[in-house]
């Protein structure tokens, strides 16, 4: 499967549909934006990130866009609010193995881990 990643909204129970990502390849201080795209109503992407053929070793970093996402959905935030943009930075060691990236969140806390 490549690199796929999930987002649940911890706050109201649900997928976080309609939240905006970014996924960047990056290499020391170089960072290069590979894909943008929106969580679909299960807090997935359409499509893997990468498959298994097309994922290389190397470091990547995806960007949550939280604030944008709780704002939408009537959240009423503190200016700055707590998060704004939550970025996770990972590594592909194994490019023939399934990477999942997911992210729980709530405007005030997220965790992740290697999912399966």
């Amino acid at each position: 499967m490549g690199l796929t990643t999930h987002v649940l909204d911890t706050m109201h129970g649900c997928p976080a549909a309609g939240m905006d990502v970014a996924l960047y390849a990056t290499c020391g201080d170089d960072v290069t934006l590979l894909d943008q795209f929106t969580l679909n109503a299960d807090g997935r992407s359409a499509k893997p990130l990468f498959t298994n053929q097309d994922l290389r070793a190397g470091t990547y970093r995806l960007v949550f866009d939280v604030a944008g996402y709780f704002k939408v959905r009537g959240v009423a935030l503190p200016e700055p609010n707590f998060l704004n943009r939550v970025s996770l930075d990972f590594g592909i060691a194994h490019p023939d193995e399934h990477y999942h990236v997911p992210l729980l969140v709530s405007p005030w806390s997220y965790s992740t881990y290697r999912g399966s």
